[in-house]
Parts: structure tokens; C-alpha cells; sequence
């Protein structure tokens, strides 16, 4: 007999009731099993009377009978209810199994009913790129600072110069936390260090020594120094100029192009900033499609799912951090909002390929696998192991499965493109 109850809107408490006929029955069964093998010394095997064996091996035998058959008829009568649980049971027994049989209540949650709602309305806003080149000129020009070298000169100092000082400051006479340096350099303009600092070294030439105040901001991490004045004091040690590598074949064979001179060092800025691009651009494209399907679709989740995937996502920070011991892990809780997103999004996308029949692209999952295998030496070798492995290939396949699913939400949404400079959109 099975009965259930919701007792949430994902929790459901099942009781089951299994006659005593039938355990008795199986009990009687697996003695008679065990007493043609069972080893007792004074008889043969096989010889050995019903009433001994039941002596030696009853109450292990029941045990084991009631686990196996509380395993057996929860999964009976999930199937019989047609229930779809989300994960195992909390299982507790009820009768003993002696005389009016046994019972059991099993608690656990059920996946939920998905219907999905206004996928054909998520709004997805795709960037134009146009890598152009005045783009590529700043590129090479980051990567001539890259290289740059400093040149001692014997003037004023001024903006893009770096002066290196030893300076000393404080507030009412006494020195102040992290307050001196000795051969520290600035570079003028790069906000290395407060703007009155830099303002009070613009102009000041080697071997000067020099005294200004500094206003310290409002939401200074030192609060005795928020919102105040301190006096410094600097000596210039010298003045230095920034020299950059000059703009020709020699700066290409700077970066590890040993052919094609310039050309080809800007050929290859512009192949890596429209690599950087097109990624920014597919990650954007992905969080506006996730974020319209959320939004569009509230379902709850089960708990234990989400408590299975902040797990998850705990190790892997641990592993990220090369972290051993779990008593230093990060608390669980910091990642309990993430793992509910990840679980909806998961079983929305699911709902999504089963409703429309979206098959797993074998070429497209072939492509991602050389993508990651690129990097190791015998990349060939590898795309074939990881092919041949199960284990990996689970992980692989619901990310290609996802993008395929993203490109179906694109193309029966609504899209609008967005023409925006490079510079504009890659910018932190």
C-alpha cells in the first residue's frame, strides 16, 4: 500500500506498507540459500537443520531483506505514482517487519514541471566590431610600453616622466602608516599615487628636495588620515624619460615574429583583437540570452539539487585556490545563490532541447575538443583520448548542447545589433 502527501510545493511523503506475508517469504528464501553453503562446525554443509541456520543468520538476513526490499519498493512505487525525484530519499522505517509487516515513510523532492514561457521574446543585443587602424595603432603602441626603457635626463620633470624619490610624510609632526620610500619611482600621470603627490612632484628636477601637502580622500582605508592634510617631504634622486622600442621589423622580433617583419606582427594584433573580440562578444551574448530566460521563466528548484551544486561549485574553488584541508574551504553559503542559478538554468535549458528536438552536433563537439587539446604538444593524440572518454566527454557535452541552445534562442528571438569602436567595448 503507498500513499503520498505533499508537504511543499517540490516535497513529497511517501508511506509504504509491505505485508508481513511477503517478507517472511523472502526471509525464508535467502535462509534456505545460506543454509546450502553456510559453514557450521558439528554439521555438513548443506545438511544443516532450517532451525540452526535461522539461529546463526536470522536477524542478518531479515536485516538485509527489509534494506533490499525498502530499496525495491520505494522504487516501485515512485514509478507507480509517477514521481521524479530529484535525489536520493531520507528513508525511515515505521513497523519492525514482525507480525503486521513493515512500513516506511520515504521524504524527498521532485523535479519540477517545466513549461517553458516567452523564449520567442528574449531580447538579445549583438556588437558590430570594426577593428580599425587606429586600434591596431594603440595596440603596438602598448606594446612598444611593454618594452620601454628609462633614460636619465636633466631637466624638469613632467607628465609620462618617472622621478625617483625618497620621500617622508606627516600628519602634525609624526610620521604616518606606509608614509616614507626610499628610491621609489612615480611615473607622472599613471595615478600610482595620490594626485596632490604627483602634482607635487611635476617640475621638480634631480637632487631637489621638495615640500608640499597632500589631501588624503574621504574614504581613505587609514582612518585617521581620511580627509586630511599630511606635509611631505621628497628628495629627487633623478629624472627619467621613457624610451620606447622604435616601430619597425625589430619590434616584431621583439614579440617572437622571426618572419614578415612589422606586417606581420599587425596582422597577428589584429587576428588576436578580433579573437579577443568575438569571445567578449559570444560571453556577452550568452548572459543576455540566460538572463531573458530566467527572467521569463520563475520555477522552483529543489533544494537538493542546489545543495549538490554548491558543493560542486566549493571543490572547485578549493581546487582553484589550492586548498586541501575543507575546514579552510570557503563557506558553503557563499555560494548557494550562484548554485540556484546554475540548477534553473540547467533545467531550463534542458526543457528548451527536449521541446524542440535539439540534437547534439557531433562536428561542433569534435571542434571544442580540438579547442582544448590545442595547447598540448601531441594535440592529435589527445582529442582522440579525450573522445574516448566517457568521464570527460559528460563534462564537454552539455557545454556544446548549451551553445546550441543559445543559437536557437537567438534565432527565434528578438536580436538588434549595436555598432560600438573596439576600444569602447573592450575597455575594463
Amino acid at each position: 500500500m503507498v500513499t503520498v502527501e505533499s508537504t511543499g510545493t517540490l516535497e513529497r511523503r511517501m508511506r509504504v506498507e509491505l505485508p508481513a506475508e511477503r517478507i517472511e517469504k523472502e526471509i525464508e528464501s535467502r535462509l534456505k540459500s545460506v543454509g546450502k553453503t553456510a559453514k557450521i562446525k558439528g554439521f555438513r554443509p548443506g545438511k544443516i537443520p532450517a532451525k540452526v541456520v535461522r539461529q546463526r543468520y536470522g536477524t542478518q538476513v531479515r536485516q538485509e531483506v527489509l534494506t533490499d526490499l525498502m530499496g525495491q519498493s520505494y522504487r516501485d512505487a515512485v514509478a507507480q505514482e509517477n514521481l521524479n525525484p530529484a535525489a536520493q530519499p531520507k528513508i525511515e522505517p515505521e513497523r519492525s517487519g514482525k507480525g503486521d509487516g513493515f512500513a516506511f515513510v520515504a521524504t524527498f523532492e521532485v523535479m519540477p514541471e517545466v513549461t517553458l514561457k516567452g523564449v520567442d521574446k528574449i531580447e538579445v543585443t549583438k556588437p558590430e566590431i570594426d577593428i580599425t587602424d587606429e586600434d591596431c595603432a594603440d595596440m603596438l603602441e602598448n606594446l612598444r610600453k611593454q618594452k620601454a626603457t628609462w633614460k636619465t635626463v636633466e631637466r624638469e620633470a613632467r607628465e609620462g616622466d618617472r622621478v625617483v624619490v625618497d620621500f617622508d610624510g606627516r600628519l602634525q609632526g609624526e610620521s604616518i602608516e606606509g608614509g616614507t620610500g626610499s628610491e621609489v619611482p612615480v611615473v607622472l600621470g599613471q595615478g600610482q599615487m595620490l594626485p596632490d603627490f604627483e602634482k607635487g612632484l611635476t617640475g621638480v628636477q634631480a637632487d631637489e628636495e621638495k615640500s608640499f601637502k597632500v589631501k588624503f580622500p574621504k574614504d581613505y582605508h587609514v582612518g585617521e588620515l581620511a580627509n586630511r592634510k599630511v606635509d611631505f617631504t621628497v628628495q629627487v634622486h633623478r629624472v627619467e624619460a621613457e624610451e620606447l622600442p622604435p616601430l619597425d621589423d625589430s619590434l616584431a622580433e621583439v614579440y617572437g615574429v622571426k618572419e614578415g617583419g612589422l606586417d606581420k606582427l599587425r596582422a597577428d594584433i589584429v587576428e588576436n583583437m578580433e579573437r579577443e573580440a568575438e569571445q567578449k562578444i559570444r560571453s556577452d551574448i550568452r548572459e543576455q540570452v540566460m538572463s531573458g530566460l530566467l527572467a521569463a521563466n520563475p520555477i522552483e528548484v529543489p533544494n537538493s539539487l542546489i545543495h549538490q551544486e554548491a558543493h560542486s561549485m566549493q571543490h572547485e574553488a578549493m581546487r582553484q585556490l589550492g586548498i586541501g584541508d575543507h575546514e579552510q574551504a570557503p563557506p558553503l553559503d557563499e555560494f548557494t545563490e550562484g548554485a540556484e542559478k546554475r540548477v534553473r538554468l540547467s533545467l531550463l535549458i534542458q526543457q528548451l532541447v527536449a521541446d524542440n528536438n535539439i540534437a547534439l552536433d557531433a562536428g561542433r563537439l569534435r571542434e571544442r575538443v580540438e579547442q582544448i587539446c590545442a595547447g598540448y604538444e601531441d594535440s592529435g593524440a589527445m582529442v582522440r583520448n579525450y573522445l574516448a572518454n566517457p568521464q570527460v566527454m559528460s563534462r564537454i557535452e552539455p557545454m556544446v548542447m548549451e551553445e546550441q541552445a543559445v543559437e536557437w534562442i537567438i534565432e527565434h528571438g528578438v536580436e538588434t545589433k549595436n555598432k560600438i569602436t573596439f576600444k569602447e567595448y573592450m575597455k575594463p
